[in-house]
C-alpha cells in the first residue's frame, strides 16, 4: 500500500506541475459560477469536517514525543500537524477541481458505467466515513455526555440530526452556500474568539500570538518531507485526502467563479491554509501553555465542527444522487429523505463494525487517477491538446445559482 501511495503522490503533484505549466492563465468556470470569495467558502467547508477542530489538541502531544515517534524530530510538532492538513494536500484538490471544470467535459471519462460505478462508491463510502469519525470522536469531544470513552446513545442522536440534516440541505443546490458561508463566519468568530480569549484577556500578547505562528516556518523549510509518507498515521491521512479529493473536486468545479489557472491554486492553497495556520497556531499555544478550554468554548468548538460535518455531507449526498439520478426532483422530497438518511446511517454502522477502511476508499482513488490519464493518452489526446478556454456551455454568469435545482 505505501508503495501505491508514494506513486500516487508523484503522480499527482506532476500533474499538478503540468496544469500549471499548461494553462496557467486561461480562465476558469464552472456550469454554476459563484462569486470568489463564495466559491473559496464552499472548498473550504466542503473539504474539511470535526477532524480540522478537534483533531490538533490531541495530536500534539504525539508529533512532540520523538523518542517514541523520531521520524518526527525534523520539525515541531504544530508545523508537523500544519503538514498533515494544509497547503500542499491541497493541490489534490486543485488537480481534481481542474480536471473536473476544464478537461472531464471534453474527455467524459466518468460517464464509462464501471467508471461512474467506482466513482459513486468512492463518494458513498466517504460520506459515511465522515460521519463515522463524528461518532467515534464524540466521547473525546463531549465528555460531559459520559464517561469519555464509550459512544452512548446522546452521540449516536446527534450524528443522526447532523446525517438527517445534510440530507435535506443537499435537496437543493442553493443551501450549499447558506451552510458555508455561515460555517465559515462561524469558524472565524471562533477563531477570534479563542485568540482573544488566549492572547488578550490571558497571560499571552499578540506578539506571542505571531511568535507561535512562525514556528509555522519549519513545515515550509521541511516541505520535501510531507510528499511521501511519513509513517503509518501520515500514510493514513494520505490516503483519507486522496479519498476526499475526487469528490471535492467534482461539487466544487461547478462553482468555480471564473478566475484564471494561477488565481485558482491560490485560492486552493493559500488562502484555506491561511486560515489553518491561524486556527492551528492558536490551538497550539493552549496545548504549550496548558490552557484549559473553558466549556462554553468546548461546546462552541463541537457546534462549528458539526456544522462543518454537515456541509461536507451535503455536498458528497448531493454528487452521488446527481451521478446515480437519485436526486430530490425525481424521488420527491419525502422519499429522496428517507432514502438517503437510511443508506447513511447503515454504511456509518459498517465503519463502525471496522467492516469498512478509508485507505481502501482513497487507494481505489488513485487508481482512478491512472486510469483516468491512461485513458487520455490512448483516447482523447488530442482533445485535452486542443484545449485553449473553458467549456463553451459555461457561462458567468452568478444568477445560475438562484435557478438551480
Amino acid at each position: 500500500m505505501t508503495l501505491w501511495l508514494s506513486t500516487g503522490l508523484i503522480f499527482t503533484f506532476a500533474a499538478i506541475a503540468l496544469i500549471l505549466y499548461r494553462w496557467w492563465d486561461m480562465q476558469c468556470i464552472g456550469v454554476t459560477p459563484v462569486r470568489t470569495l463564495t466559491f473559496i467558502a464552499i472548498l473550504f467547508t466542503s473539504g474539511l469536517d470535526v477532524g480540522l477542530i478537534m483533531f490538533p489538541l490531541t495530536e500534539f502531544g504525539g508529533y512532540g514525543n520523538v523518542s517514541e515517534n523520531p521520524e518526527y524530530a525534523f520539525a515541531n510538532p504544530l508545523a508537523i500537524e500544519f503538514g498533515f492538513w494544509a497547503f500542499l494536500i491541497w493541490g489534490f484538490y486543485f488537480l481534481t477541481c481542474f480536471y473536473f471544470a476544464i478537461i472531464e467535459p471534453r474527455v467524459k471519462f466518468f460517464e464509462i458505467p464501471m467508471v461512474k460505478l467506482v466513482n459513486n462508491v468512492v463518494i458513498i463510502g466517504t460520506c459515511a466515513f465522515t460521519a463515522y469519525l463524528l461518532l467515534v470522536n464524540l466521547p473525546w469531544y463531549l465528555p460531559q455526555l459520559g464517561d469519555g470513552e464509550s459512544v452512548v446513545p446522546a452521540f449516536y442522536l446527534i450524528v443522526f440530526l447532523s446525517i438527517a440534516l445534510a440530507v435535506y440541505s443537499s435537496s437543493k443546490v442553493k443551501y450549499i452556500r447558506i451552510l458555508s458561508v455561515g460555517s465559515s463566519v462561524l469558524f472565524i468568530t471562533l477563531i477570534a474568539g479563542m485568540w482573544f480569549r488566549a492572547f488578550v484577556l490571558g497571560k499571552g500578547s499578540p506578539a506571542d500570538f505571531f511568535g507561535t505562528a512562525g514556528m509555522l516556518g519549519e513545515y515550509f523549510a521541511n516541505i520535501h518531507h510531507f510528499v511521501l509518507p511519513i509513517n503509518d498515521y501520515h500514510e493514513f491521512y494520505l490516503f483519507w485526502w486522496f479519498a476526499w479529493s475526487i469528490m471535492i473536486g467534482q461539487f466544487t468545479a461547478r462553482f468555480v467563479s471564473g478566475i484564471k489557472t494561477w488565481q485558482l491554486l491560490i485560492a486552493m492553497l493559500v488562502v484555506p491554509s491561511v486560515a489553518i495556520g491561524v486556527w492551528f497556531s492558536v490551538l497550539y499555544y493552549y496545548h504549550a501553555e496548558g490552557l484549559k478550554i473553558a466549556a462554553f468554548t468546548n461546546i462552541a468548538m463541537i457546534s462549528v465542527g458539526v456544522l462543518m460535518v454537515i456541509n461536507s455531507l451535503d455536498s458528497l449526498i448531493r454528487l452521488y444522487t446527481d451521478n446515480l439520478n437519485l436526486t430530490a426532483q425525481r424521488l420527491g422530497r419525502v422519499n429522496y429523505v428517507l432514502f438517503n438518511l437510511v443508506a447513511m446511517v447503515g454504511l456509518t454502522m459498517l465503519f463502525k463494525l471496522d467492516f469498512l477502511r478509508i485507505q481502501w476508499v482513497g487507494a481505489l482513488v488513485i487508481a482512478l487517477y491512472f486510469g483516468c490519464f491512461g485513458y487520455i493518452l490512448l483516447r482523447k489526446r488530442s482533445e485535452v491538446a486542443a484545449i485553449q478556454t473553458s467549456p463553451k456551455e459555461n457561462i458567468l454568469d452568478f444568477r445560475k445559482i438562484e435557478l438551480a435545482g
